[in-house]
């Protein structure tokens, strides 16, 4: 089965906690991939999301290892929704 990978960049202000990450993360843009597997319909093809990832450290970090960091898409959203109430 075919999967696909969506990529997109999500910014905190402040800094932020997701659920299984060790420590709070720096304000900083982030690289978010979501990957997806079609769900086939009679007229046309649609995705369903199976995996969410982001990538830490933030972007701007220089010279820092990267890792990809499984997440819920719910918690980051929750987490995102804190950082722009704060702002």
């Amino acid at each position: 089965m075919a999967t696909r990978t969506t990529q997109t960049v999500v910014r905190f202000n402040s800094a932020f906690v997701l659920p299984g990450l060790d420590a709070p993360q720096p304000p900083g843009d982030y690289r978010v991939d979501l990957d997806e597997e079609p769900l086939e319909a009679a007229s046309r093809t649609a995705w369903r999301r199976v995996a969410t990832f982001i990538h830490l450290p933030a972007i701007s970090a220089k010279g820092s290892t990267q890792q990809m960091v499984p997440i819920e898409p719910a918690s980051l959203e929750v987490a995102l929704d804190k950082d722009r109430r704060q702002s």
